[in-house]
């Protein structure tokens, strides 16, 4: 279903740009999905034909060959490919929002101007925050150092669970400048997968998203030039944090074509199956099912589509503190709990057929789990709101 944009206060060009998207999805990335999750297949060849229609480097300025969208039509581009293939859409969100929109929003003119033109020509990005040890506290306990050697920083440290990480062309990585400053020193680096000393240790094998490549990266005396680091020395926290709410608002964007898609499934069996008759749908179980579907994914719309709007222009540095990082977590808390009950609701409703792995539904539900955990587990976003509130 496509929804009425304008009705929560957005333009005709964004439902418009919606639409094209949701159109594409339809014909282009849908048919991708069962083979991308039964056999853990990434299309390159899609992916990359993605910039055909200028849907690779959307938030990147025009005149690096990019479309130069704010962040809220880049999150309703997450939506509208999502509901057709939420796995191909997280591997093009990691690259456009978490890698790309970070270097548009803090790198400097050089940068840009060498790295933004590869991006839109079909360039994967990915970004390299967490760790083995480094989760939750993925700060505090970084382990991933860079030592400035002449011209050079010198990287040494893993990284796990980076979408994309094995097949990134380029990739914004997090490391230690000054371990002893803790969080306040690290930074940030743009760094090419052809650098010596980078390395993809391992992909991961996932119950969900299969297709969207998960791996664990190495750097073993990485050698990044020194023009690549991003923001100042010690200055990366800044990156990050306000990363992560932006991060955190598109993650939620997603969540919402995902939560979509299965409840039209939902609809549509329950008005096929039939039992003891007549068709599921037509009883009253059965409905209040579907009318609490509807009920999560309307929630999740609206509360969404609201932070949107708020996180839209955040400066660099914003974020990490305050009311935008406290309601960027409630979204996402909100957003993964009611996923889920929708989720379990649609695999419900199609009884043992929703129990088969090869059914659209079922990838959904596999998939659904690690909103509850990226960008912030509900835990860590539930601290995060506790904290605000208690000031």
């Amino acid at each position: 279903m496509i929804p009425n944009l304008q009705s929560f206060g957005f333009s005709a060009d964004q439902q418009a740009l919606f639409d094209t998207a949701y159109k594409y999805g339809e014909k282009e990335l849908w048919p991708l999905l069962p083979k991308m999750d039964d056999e853990d297949w990434f299309p390159a060849d899609a992916y990359k034909a993605m910039a055909d229609t200028g849907f690779l480097g959307t938030t990147v300025p025009e005149s690096y060959g990019g479309a130069e969208l704010d962040f809220i039509s880049q999150a309703l581009l997450a939506e509208a490919f999502s509901y057709w293939n939420h796995c191909l859409s997280a591997s093009w969100g990691a690259s456009e929002n978490l890698c790309i929109n970070n270097i548009v929003r803090n790198a400097n003119d050089a940068q840009k101007a060498k790295y933004l033109p590869r991006f839109t020509k079909g360039a994967i990005g990915a970004l390299g925050l967490t760790e083995p040890g480094a989760g939750s506290d993925a700060l505090g306990s970084m382990a991933t150092t860079a030592r400035k050697d002449g011209d050079h920083y010198v990287l040494n440290g893993r990284k796990m669970f980076i979408t994309n990480g094995p097949v990134a062309d380029i990739l914004l990585v997090y490391a230690k400048t000054n371990p002893e400053a803790g969080p306040h020193g690290i930074s940030a680096f743009i760094v090419e997968k052809e650098f010596p000393g980078f390395e993809v240790a391992q992909k991961l094998d996932k119950m969900g998203w299969r297709g969207s490549p998960t791996g664990e990266l190495v750097f073993n005396d990485c050698r990044v030039p020194a023009e690549n680091l991003v923001g100042g020395e010690n200055q990366g926290v800044a990156v990050v944090m306000s990363g992560l709410n932006i991060e955190r608002a598109f993650l939620c964007a997603s969540s919402i074509g995902v939560a979509q898609r299965a409840l039209d499934l939902a609809v549509d069996y329950a008005k096929e199956r039939a039992q003891f008759g007549r068709p599921i749908a037509q009883f009253q179980l059965v409905q209040g099912i579907l009318a609490d579907m509807y009920t999560d994914v309307e929630t999740m719309r609206a509360t969404s589509y609201q932070l949107l709007k708020e996180v839209n222009d955040l400066e660099r540095g914003g974020g990490g503190r305050g009311p935008v990082h406290m309601r960027t977590a409630m979204a996402a808390l909100h957003t993964g709990r009611a996923m889920m009950r929708v989720l379990d609701n649609a695999v419900q409703i199609h009884g043992g057929m929703g129990f088969m792995r090869e059914t659209e539904v079922n990838r959904l539900y596999r998939s659904g789990k690690v909103i509850e955990i990226g960008a912030g587990t509900n835990q860590i976003r539930q601290t995060i709101i506790a904290q605000e509130l208690l000031k």
